[in-house]
């Protein structure tokens, strides 16, 4: 993984306004417990049932910082892609995510900077016809990829 040469996204000047990106993503138990013990987060809103139960929310949720992931790891992985680096990301949880639901994942690219080499894509998961989350993401799309043969530097002290 680390030795092999991967393949970058999207560049900026790949980029358009209204570029798109969406994926329905089952979230299962193994993936929240995976998360959960990754993180070392225990928070028993997300995974002891009795404790759900007496809540407003009456079941355990998917952990919200695991949703944020899944934007980033989309960001990452598809629009821009590969190579890609977030700067900034403003979120706002509109409603829970509960074990074994489905998350329909949308990304739409809203803005282009130049000049920043910045863009700026929206997110939005959805359960059904219920929104789980709203986000804003600024983030640099890779560089152009060039072999060390074509950098701009010597290596005259080797």
């Amino acid at each position: 993984m680390f030795t092999k040469r991967q393949r970058i996204g999207r560049t900026i000047d790949d980029l358009q306004p209204g570029n798109k990106w969406e994926e329905t993503i089952p979230v299962t138990d193994k993936e929240i417990l995976l998360y959960l013990g990754m993180s070392g987060d225990a928070n028993p809103a997300y995974i002891q049932h009795d404790y759900a139960a007496g809540t407003p929310y009456k079941r355990p949720q998917v952990p919200q910082l695991m949703l944020q992931g899944m934007v980033t790891s989309a960001v990452s992985n598809h629009l821009p892609g590969p190579g890609t680096v977030l700067k900034e990301m403003h979120i706002r949880y509109d409603a829970p995510l509960y074990h074994e639901d489905t998350l329909h994942l949308k990304l739409v690219l809203t803005d282009i900077r130049p000049q920043t080499e910045e863009v700026t894509i929206q997110a939005e998961g959805m359960s059904g016809s219920t929104r789980i989350f709203s986000a804003a993401v600024i983030a640099v799309p890779p560089y152009p990829w060039k072999p060390a043969t074509e950098q701009a530097f010597s290596y005259d002290n080797f």
